[in-house]
């Protein structure tokens, strides 16, 4: 178990470091630029010479990626903004919060919501209430959240005036941005649990359980959801990851200062070493969210425990062969 998590843990380095050359290289191709955003329209040759030798954007495109990464893997060092002058491990310190604790508050109404519409949606299947929560999820999944955010604001702000529309400052400012950040990852949720269900509910193991005289809530608590749990976890995981990337676009229409209105400001200012600092952020987060995913399944599927064990004890056993083979 131990070995397969250093392994999964090893295996998020070269992911990581492939996202800082794509990001690295993409920012850096895009139109605009940095020094000209710092200086203005009014400026002489030797200034703007001056300026882009300061920033280090005078040498080589390999030796200031080079730099960036041994900066980040032996210092953690994320640079200096552009725009303000100060660390970028500065600007994102207040703001990382903002934004994780959104995500978190997104994905936890998303489980809390999903997962049970979706096994309400498999138990009562081809019923007025399981078409009711299958269009409703095909509705919310084929709209934008930008779009969901500003029918919200001009619905319960301006029209019933009941939530805020802007800011994180008390817990009605959290309902419009965490609902309408949830939406698309609960439609989907709620679908991939119903199919899930289905799939698991028409097994000959749930029909002998029910045969038995087990009630119907422990048939479905005990025996259906614990073996389709994996897929739901799964899903769970990669919308968590989509809904911190998602609150991009929910704290712009939200006026929200997180890492979403600060990577917007960086694009449109070319401010690359932040442009690069969220992206690492963001990187490292899904790639731990991923690994908690596998750790996730390893507990909730004691098969799948089982067979990493198995393996374990077949590679040490291949070895042992291995070895005593060579000494003979």
């Amino acid at each position: 178990m131990l070995k397969f998590l250093a392994r999964r843990f090893l295996l998020m380095i070269p992911v990581l470091l492939g996202v800082l050359v794509i990001v690295f290289f993409v920012s850096r191709a895009m139109p605009g630029d940095p020094v000209i955003n710092l200086l203005g329209a009014d400026f002489t040759q030797e200034q703007y010479e001056a300026k882009k030798t300061e920033m280090g954007l005078d040498r080589p495109l390999l030796i200031q990626l080079f730099d960036y990464i041994k900066g980040v893997t032996t210092e953690f060092n994320l640079g200096r903004s552009y725009t303000s002058g100060l660390p970028v491990s500065r600007e994102l310190g207040g703001r990382i919060w903002v934004t994780f604790r959104l995500g978190l508050m997104s994905c936890l109404l998303t489980a809390l919501v999903g997962i049970p519409f979706g096994i309400i949606s498999a138990t009562q299947q081809y019923t007025a209430l399981d078409y009711g929560v299958t269009s409703l999820s095909i509705m919310f999944a084929s709209l934008p959240g930008f779009w969901m955010g500003l029918m919200a604001i001009i619905l319960f702000t301006q029209v019933l005036g009941w939530l805020p529309s802007s800011g994180l400052y008390t817990w009605k400012h959290y309902i419009l941005p965490v609902v309408c950040n949830s939406l698309m990852a609960t439609a989907t949720t709620t679908r991939m649990t119903r199919s899930s269900m289905l799939e698991v509910i028409r097994q000959d193991y749930i029909g002998t359980a029910r045969a038995k005289g087990l009630k119907e809530g422990s048939v479905i608590q005990f025996h259906a959801f614990k073996n389709a749990v994996i897929p739901i976890i799964t899903v769970i995981g990669n919308q968590f990851s989509i809904i911190i990337g998602g609150s991009v676009v929910i704290e712009g229409v939200f006026s929200i200062a997180g890492m979403g209105t600060l990577l917007i400001n960086s694009i449109n200012s070319r401010d690359y070493p932040t442009i690069m600092g969220i992206t690492v952020v963001i990187s490292i987060f899904v790639s731990v969210v991923n690994l908690v995913v596998d750790i996730l399944y390893c507990i909730v599927d004691p098969r799948i425990k089982a067979q990493l064990i198995t393996g374990t004890r077949r590679r040490k056993a291949m070895r042992n062969l291995a070895n005593g083979g060579s000494s003979n």
